[in-house]
């Protein structure tokens, strides 16, 4: 039995076994670098466990380290550890403020494709813990579209697109987009892309940026994408980001802040519930990985 074989066994066995709760995962993707990606998934975390919910960051990111900068904190162990070296799940969570847990891909996203069927077995075996840890799991991953970005967006139910007003975003998101409803595997029935437009000078500005968005993907891609709101131009962010801190813990109150705690709270009690196809974070690295040995 070949390992793409096995590997299509045992996302059938999670699927049919698996009845327990599942985090709700959330892959935070841009087409291009420098538009607030990581920055974006620090502060919705923030503001999601202030709502109550229990939150942990996968960063996906390999070779940046934005996130674990941001919170201050130098992960001990990474994925590469759960695969190579037999650390459970639990033990490679790095704990952040707010009691969000942050866990780092580093080298182990690179050797996802090499492992073998015992490596794999423990590895979905301690990712299917994550779902009993967390009510959310966000993937932050890299920017643009390399192979990487694309397999976990692909496989996950909702993405976050994260845009800015100037052209070369738009057309750098249009292109991320473009990559993934033209790859075969990709589920667009079943996946929900929310446009959130970050550094927009007005409430009518971010709109603009979506309707630019949306109207392409539809008129070109036969797509459809979601608005999830807007981040404004801040000034507060970047003294935040000078000092290697969150916008959410240094200036709560900012307006910056005030936009990441509604959008928290539209997703968690507004329009942008969950849906109704739900997959744990143990299934989506199982696609993710059969997907790159296909």
């Amino acid at each position: 039995m070949d390992q793409a074989t096995t590997l299509r066994n045992m996302v059938k066995e999670r699927r049919e076994s698996d009845v327990k709760k599942k985090a709700r995962v959330i892959t935070v993707t841009s087409g291009k670098g420098g538009v607030g990606k990581s920055n974006t998934s620090v502060n919705l975390a923030l503001a999601l466990s202030e709502l109550g919910q229990k939150v942990i960051i996968f960063d996906a990111d390999f070779g940046l380290a934005n996130v674990e900068v941001m919170f201050g904190a130098l992960p001990k162990y990474n994925l590469s550890d759960v695969i190579y070296r037999g650390k459970s799940i639990e033990e490679i969570i790095t704990p952040g403020p707010n009691n969000i847990g942050f866990v780092s891909g580093g080298s182990g996203i690179v050797g996802l494709s090499n492992i073998n069927r015992d490596q794999l077995a423990y590895l979905i075996h301690n990712l299917n813990s994550l779902d009993s840890l967390a009510d959310f799991v966000i993937i932050d991953t890299g920017a643009g579209i390399s192979d990487q970005v694309l397999s976990f967006a692909m496989m996950s139910p909702e993405i976050i697109m994260i845009t800015t007003p100037e052209p070369s975003s738009l057309t750098d998101s249009y292109s991320l987009i473009k990559a993934l409803y033209r790859n075969p595997n990709f589920d667009r029935a079943n996946t929900t892309i929310r446009v959130l437009a970050n550094k927009a000078s007005t409430i009518e500005d971010g709109e603009l940026v979506y309707q630019k968005l949306s109207s392409v993907v539809s008129k070109f891609l036969q797509g459809r994408l979601d608005y999830l709101g807007m981040i404004p131009l801040d000034t507060t962010i970047d003294k935040a980001i000078r000092q290697q801190k969150p916008v959410m813990m240094l200036f709560p109150n900012c307006r910056a802040s005030k936009a990441y705690k509604l959008v928290a709270s539209d997703i968690v009690n507004g329009t942008h519930l969950a849906n109704n196809v739900k997959r744990g974070i143990s299934e989506i690295f199982s696609s993710f990985m059969l997907n790159r040995r296909l």
